[in-house]
């Protein structure tokens, strides 16, 4: 392949995963300052910043539901 062609794909590669990692953290319930420190990374870490982003999943968690215990409940196996 090309030199050129090569600096083209690499260049759309950058580009489609930035747009995906800021889609991402569009989604999320961030903070500005938490907002902006993870779009600095996707951006400052050209091939892996956004693979971090979207790993790390910023924000809060959310929360997880229990599982009513049978026990509990009353009922026995």
């Amino acid at each position: 392949m090309a030199p050129e062609i090569l600096r083209v794909l690499l260049l759309v590669y950058l580009g489609i995963s930035l747009v995906v990692a800021f889609a991402y953290l569009s989604r999320r319930r961030l903070t500005l300052g938490e907002w902006f420190f993870w779009g600095l990374v996707a951006v400052m870490l050209p091939v892996f910043g956004p693979f971090f982003v979207i790993s790390a999943r910023p924000g809060p968690r959310p929360l997880r539901r229990r599982k009513p215990d049978s026990q509990k409940e009353g009922k026995n196996p």
